[in-house]
């Protein structure tokens, strides 16, 4: 129960961080700034998007480091989620949530890739979004949504994080495997 792990929580929380941040920041100020210096529609358009391509080996890389890290913190603290009361719970949650996130975040990228070969000024890459099932008005609908839904499900992972967090205290480890222990 005392052994540390600096590696796994680091890789893990720095993942999450620049998740999280990364998808608020694109919503509120990289399309925000889109939107503003955009001349036309597809002018808007390609710039989120420019902006989107640079962050996605970056994004991607986040969400790796966060899964690595999580998965190694299962592994190691298996003991504890299974043996301390509410552990198990909130480490199901946490793993719903966080294949919710990651569900969200691919989505969201397969609708900026439709959104971003639309308005390509390139004729093979407007051929491509043609033939893509969503048309280009349904895909920027549900793109205006989904930019929310990736912030606010990484949101709640940094919730879970912080009340995992809590558990690991060392009452409430004690009081755990107590309450554990008389059922």
């Amino acid at each position: 129960m005392g052994e540390r792990n600096t590696f796994l929580r680091s890789t893990h929380d720095l993942g999450l961080a620049a998740w999280f941040g990364g998808a608020l920041m694109g919503a509120v100020g990289l399309n925000g700034a889109a939107e503003s210096e955009g001349a036309t529609d597809a002018g808007t358009t390609r710039i989120a998007s420019a902006g989107w391509a640079k962050w996605a080996p970056l994004g991607a890389l986040a969400v790796g480091a966060n899964l690595l890290g999580g998965t190694g913190l299962l592994v190691t603290n298996g003991g504890r989620v299974v043996g301390q009361k509410g552990v198990a719970a909130s480490t199901a949650a946490k793993t719903v949530l966080t294949g919710a996130a990651l569900a969200a975040t691919v989505y969201t990228r397969v609708l900026g890739k439709k959104v971003d070969l639309a308005t390509s000024e390139k004729a093979e890459d407007q051929e491509m979004a043609e033939e893509a099932p969503l048309s280009y008005e349904g895909a920027q609908k549900q793109l205006a949504l989904m930019q929310w839904a990736v912030p606010a499900l990484t949101a709640g992972l940094v919730v879970l994080n912080a009340l995992h967090g809590e558990q690991q205290r060392p009452s409430q480890q004690a009081r755990g495997f107590r309450m554990l222990a008389r059922a």
